[in-house]
């Protein structure tokens, strides 16, 4: 359990650091590229760590995918809190967790029991309750655009919690160190090629606040996965 608190509290200082870039207008990309440069540097120490660098090619390519899947997520999780506040794209992350949870019950055959459905059902009414106290809290309508950011949002983040329960049930657990860094570092290549070919004006307090942005992120994944091999997917996504 003590690994699931520790994932909750990485993952919700990931968007208060967005804020913090969207409040001082940072280039997100700029935040983004930063923060998987940190994400690579503690991956890689982790891996030196624990002493081993073994990857299987199918497990590698997943995670080159995966990287691509995490930067485009990054964009547009900042793009959401840019457009419809960090509460409502926080509430907008934490519903993803309808993706995996219905897929590690129709894939991997999870089954709840009766305690774990209330408390489901319980958590998704109280997320879309607090979604509908905010949404006009401003006093003025969201535009169809930031509706669309949220929804994208969802699945995004929904495909990248689910992909940590993929790795969990069909590879080693010793290539998960091999296999974090390898989602980060080409992340962060992936998101270097985008800052050369836009060709954006460096920042230095953007890039300091993305390297800080990295820490809490590269341990939300370690923790999510230590999660996931103690408890079950539809357990550990809804809490």
């Amino acid at each position: 359990m003590i690994y699931l608190i520790l994932a909750i509290i990485c993952s919700s200082s990931l968007a208060l650091i967005l804020k913090q870039g969207n409040v001082k207008k940072s280039n997100t990309a700029i935040l983004i590229n930063a923060n998987y440069l940190t994400a690579s540097i503690l991956s890689l120490v982790f891996v030196f760590y624990k002493g081993t660098l073994n990857i299987s090619l199918e497990a590698f390519l997943f995670a080159l995918f995966l990287g691509y899947l995490f930067a485009a997520t990054f964009f547009i999780y900042s793009k959401a809190v840019g457009l419809a506040g960090t509460a409502l794209a926080t509430v907008s992350a934490r519903l993803s967790v309808l993706i995996p949870v219905i897929f590690s019950i129709i894939i991997y055959g999870e089954s709840p029991n009766i305690k774990m459905i209330l408390g489901f059902l319980i958590a998704l009414i109280t997320l879309y309750l607090f979604y509908l106290s905010l949404k006009n809290h401003n006093g003025s309508p969201h535009s169809t655009r930031s509706y669309l950011i949220l929804i994208t949002l969802l699945l995004g983040i929904g495909l990248v919690d689910f992909s940590m329960k993929i790795f969990e049930r069909n590879f080693l657990t010793e290539e998960k160190g091999t296999f974090v860094f390898t989602i980060f570092f080409s992340a962060y290549i992936y998101t270097l090629g985008y800052l050369i070919f836009k060709k954006i004006k460096f920042e230095h307090h953007t890039f300091k606040l993305g390297l800080l942005l990295g820490l809490p992120n590269v341990l939300a994944i370690h923790f999510v996965l230590a999660a996931l091999s103690e408890l079950p997917a539809i357990v550990v996504f809804p809490i």
